[in-house]
């Protein structure tokens, strides 16, 4: 029941993926009387589906402390739960961040070595998708928390794209050993100790996340949320450019028709909606938000993260590895502090 678009968008994302997938089944929570018509007009098998009625959703401008208090018949707490009580693999939703963020730490809790849950993102990059963490649950961060998502983002990544060692940085103000606050110099430290249970590279800039040599970026979530911001608004604005100059001549317009292709591919690969689907990491379940804003192309695509999310097993490969890496000795030539 919840974005900008719901319930519409939702069913028809959900039954886009189940067009494709027949392994996957849905439950559904939220209005019945709205969702039963749509389920009916994008043609979602009866048996591939389950709705839960509840009469009760969360708005977009609730406030978390308020929505725990009073929502816990709504239909996002009832969703989350269903992952908590091993009913469903993972949960998706359109709907308010703070609250989504808020209800899956308490109904899922948080994974043994975690201080605190990111949230992470995929971006395109010149080299391949990349992940990024934390994208805004977090505006203050301590070293220990930067090197957790550098830990999560690393296992992330692998999962997802079966990588074997990507390369991981800390987005910082240059990428001299001696510039940025202390935490991002510390948390440096902590993970060069780390030897090769991790692939480091060292500090990276804002201009390096789009040249893909960082398969995973690391920053506070104050940092990364505007980072996110603006790598979207730059994309919209080339966008608007070149349909602006593109009107203004009919040689302008004659050259746009012979690079169609081109523009077409290029399109293709930095269209946000493809990456629709931000994960929660560090949680002990999987809890996928998709942007408020979301069509049903860009909502099936988050569906499509979680699945992949959860067939990986993801939780418990974090789990495993950051125990692995957080109990490995320091490494004799970078020592930590």
């Amino acid at each position: 029941m919840g974005g900008d678009h719901a319930p519409d968008i939702v069913i028809d994302g959900v039954a886009r993926v189940a067009a494709e997938d027949e392994s996957v089944f849905f439950f559904l929570y939220g209005d019945e009387g709205k969702i039963l018509p749509l389920a009916k007009k994008y043609r979602l098998a009866p048996d591939r589906f389950k709705i839960h009625h509840t009469p009760r959703w969360i708005k977009p401008d609730d406030k978390p402390a308020s929505a725990i208090r009073s929502g816990r018949e709504s239909s996002m707490w009832k969703a989350i739960m269903s992952v908590r009580n091993g009913y469903a693999k993972a949960v998706v939703s359109a709907g308010n961040t703070g609250v989504l963020m808020a209800m899956s730490k308490i109904c899922l809790g948080t994974a043994a070595g975690i201080d605190r849950p990111a949230i992470a993102a995929i971006m395109p990059s010149l080299q391949g998708d990349i992940v990024a963490l934390d994208l805004g649950a977090n505006a203050e961060c301590s070293s220990q928390n930067l090197v957790e998502f550098a830990v999560m983002g690393d296992v992330l990544h692998r999962v997802l794209y079966q990588t074997q060692r990507p390369a991981v940085g800390l987005l910082n103000i240059g990428s001299e050993e001696t510039k940025g606050r202390d935490e991002i110099k510390e948390a440096a430290n902590v993970l060069r100790s780390f030897g090769d249970k991790i692939n480091f590279r060292g500090f990276m800039e804002g201009n390096d996340i789009s040249k893909g040599d960082f398969q995973v970026v690391v920053t506070d979530g104050f940092s990364g949320n505007v980072a996110l911001k603006t790598l979207e608004g730059t994309a919209k604005f080339i966008t608007t450019l070149l349909k602006r100059h593109v009107k203004e001549s009919w040689m302008a317009m004659f050259g746009f028709l012979l690079a169609a292709r081109a523009l077409k591919r290029m399109k293709k690969q930095a269209d946000p909606r493809v990456y629709n689907g931000a994960l929660f990491v560090g949680l002990e379940g999987i809890s996928v938000k998709s942007h408020g804003g979301a069509d049903a192309f860009a909502f099936a695509c988050a569906v499509r993260n979680a699945i992949r999310m959860a067939r990986n097993d993801l939780c418990q490969k974090i789990k495993d590895e950051l125990t692995i890496v957080m109990d490995a000795p320091p490494a004799a030539d970078h020592p930590a502090g």
